[in-house]
């Protein structure tokens, strides 16, 4: 007779041996359940560690360690008037509302805020360009004198694109501009900042294909030619990572050239969370080690959280 099949057993052999078949199968059920447990609360705990949670946290809250001086870049959260924008950030202790157009800075100084930088002329026609430099300069003279009168640190410049020239061309036009510039803001007390942009992301406003200052170095020569305590780097750890990468090493490399910091996810320029590969805290911490006393811009675009909740998850992160 089988004993392959329990109907054909004396019915105490055959309820031995159902439950032991049900105990065999309630503890592989167990042990697979534990460890899914067990991972899904390790993955939850490295998560949390990684970045903090998402939700918007309690009004009361506010950047408190004061290492890190933050600010918040206008055009990418344009989804929100700029007074709601000011009063969100000085309620969370961003100091700085940046790239706003001068008749939105009465705005900024209701809620306690200034523009850590301001605008000049465009990305696309820039300094290493001869045919460009009228309209540049009375962008960065103006720039500059509405940024001295506030008593404001600095104010934004590019290269533009390569249109033919070679980088031994672009950097000796930018660099005799910047000569004829520097001793203004010397004068001023304002920090001209050349923004290195990346030029492998072909998506608008998220990569520059064609722009001629894509990588620090560039810009250090750039510096270096010109020898000016007020032409200086804004280093935007998003397109250098794109770029270069090895950013903390660059940090502390260049870290006396930087006079502004501006951050977002890698890839995508969204949210500086889980789903980009940049390590945000570990970046802050080392640029605080650095004495850095100037600003970090959140320049990432929101799309997976609203724009305020994605704005304090960025503050906290960077509140080193």
């Amino acid at each position: 007779m089988s004993h392959s099949d329990p109907n054909e057993l004396p019915a105490d052999e055959a309820d031995r041996r159902i439950e032991a078949t049900a105990n065999r199968l309630n503890r592989r059920r167990w042990l697979h359940g534990t460890a899914t447990a067990a991972a899904t609360a390790a993955v939850g705990w490295t998560a949390a560690q990684r970045a903090p949670a998402a939700e918007p946290v309690s009004d009361a809250w506010k950047v408190d360690r004061g290492r890190i001086n933050q600010s918040v870049v206008r055009w990418c959260f344009d989804m929100v008037d700029i007074d709601t924008l000011a009063r969100e950030s000085a309620a969370m202790g961003l100091k700085s509302v940046e790239l706003v157009d001068p008749a939105d800075w009465p705005v900024l100084k209701k809620h306690g805020l200034i523009c850590a930088i301001s605008r000049s002329h465009s990305f696309v026609r820039g300094l290493n360009n001869p045919a460009y430099h009228d309209e540049c300069f009375k962008a960065l003279t103006d720039a500059i004198e509405a940024t001295s009168a506030e008593g404001w640190p600095s104010v934004i410049t590019f290269s533009g694109m390569r249109e033919g020239l070679t980088d031994r061309e672009g950097k000796r036009n930018m660099t005799a501009a910047l000569k004829q510039l520097a001793p203004m803001a010397e004068e001023k007390r304002v920090t001209i900042c050349i923004e290195p942009l990346n030029t492998r992301v072909n998506v608008e406003m998220k990569g520059h294909p064609g722009y001629q200052c894509d990588s620090i170095e560039w810009a250090v020569d750039v510096c270096d030619a010109v020898a000016s305590p007020r032409v200086k780097i804004l280093f935007d750890i998003y397109h250098i990572q794109i770029m270069q990468g090895d950013i903390i090493t660059r940090i502390r490399q260049f870290k006396d050239y930087i006079a502004h910091y501006h951050t977002a996810g890698v890839p995508g320029r969204n949210e500086l969370d889980a789903k980009q590969e940049n390590n945000y805290a570990a970046i802050m911490e080392a640029i605080a080690e650095t004495g850095y006393q100037g600003y970090v811009g959140q320049e990432f675009i929101p799309e997976r959280m609203g724009p305020i909740a994605g704005l304090r998850h960025a503050a906290r992160l960077c509140d080193v």
